[in-house]
């Protein structure tokens, strides 16, 4: 009986060294698959806070909660599952895909900022909409559905980057990158958006020091929200053109990668000093281009349709 115990015991030990290893490996691959993905997430960061712009202050935080919650729900039950039966089953289909994800944020984008010659249908209706609620609903709507495409390639940059492993293991990891990354995005968010309310409860202390960050954090929150909308129309561009661009390389259409890429070779060679720096400034904004033209496509067809009314 003593012997059948020890033994016992020893297969739990086992089992457990198995389960601590199987769990460093777990950490590790979260830790490389989210550093990966931080370009994208800062994109995230960046798009998210125009959709609480212009709605009731008191409401800011439950929409970030809501936001936060269709993220979760995007990466979680739609995303995750999806990446895994891509892989094992179609790994063909995660190119197109995504290209065509990469499709939608250009749009977005192009959309937006071509609104005032195209008569933009979603600021319009936006501008026709006066109960609160409503506008509320379609805000989130937006966010959620902009924030699908881009969970989307941070799973898909995570999935990749990932080692051979098990596939529980892989969603493990995938789950461990969705909630961090979900919790670290909509906690800066939260941040950005209460900025303000932050600033006056600063400057109604006491302390000078206290009262000058507080009047200064106010002054700084209209600037830096019509800043974030900027960087977050542009980043949708970067990254759906960045998206596109390497979707033709697979596909083996490479004259525009391949420029591109020397353009952005040829700019770093020429300040070697920071040449990393200046390398990715120019993929990015050559990048960008290629999501405007793309987008401005899209938007034009679509605003040539005939909408029912």
């Amino acid at each position: 009986m003593a012997g059948g115990l020890v033994a016992l015991l020893d297969d739990v030990a086992a089992i457990a060294k198995l389960a601590a290893a199987s769990l460093d490996d777990v950490t590790a691959a979260a830790s490389r698959a989210g550093a990966k993905a931080a370009g994208v997430v800062i994109d995230d960061a960046a798009v998210t806070p125009r959709y609480v712009v212009g709605l009731s202050p008191a409401r800011e935080l439950p929409i970030i909660g809501k936001i936060a919650l269709g993220s979760l729900k995007n990466k979680l039950l739609i995303l995750l599952p999806a990446a895994l039966l891509l892989k094992v089953f179609a790994p063909w289909a995660i190119t197109p895909i995504l290209m065509a994800g990469g499709a939608f944020l250009c749009f977005e984008a192009a959309e937006k900022i071509l609104a005032p010659w195209l008569g933009g249908h979603a600021e319009a209706e936006a501008a026709t909409i006066a109960d609160p609620a409503e506008l509320e609903r379609m805000q989130v709507s937006g966010a959620i559905r902009t924030d699908l495409i881009l969970s989307a390639e941070i799973m898909i940059i995570a999935l990749n980057e990932l080692p051979d492993m098990p596939v529980w293991m892989q969603a493990v990891v995938l789950a461990a990158v969705g909630i961090a990354i979900t919790v670290g995005v909509y906690g800066v968010v939260a941040l950005i958006v209460k900025m303000d309310d932050i600033g006056l409860a600063l400057a109604q202390r006491a302390s000078a020091v206290a009262q000058t960050v507080g009047r200064g954090l106010v002054k700084a929150m209209p600037v830096l929200l019509k800043a974030l909308a900027l960087i977050g129309t542009a980043a949708m561009l970067w990254v759906g053109g960045q998206i596109i661009v390497h979707g033709m390389e697979e596909f083996g259409f490479v004259a525009l990668p391949h420029l591109i890429h020397d353009v952005a070779h040829h700019a770093a060679a020429a300040l070697p000093a920071i040449g990393g720096v200046v390398n990715w400034i120019v993929n990015a904004a050559l990048s960008a281009v290629v999501g405007i033209v793309i987008g401005a496509i899209i938007a034009g067809v679509l605003h040539m349709i005939p909408r029912k009314h």
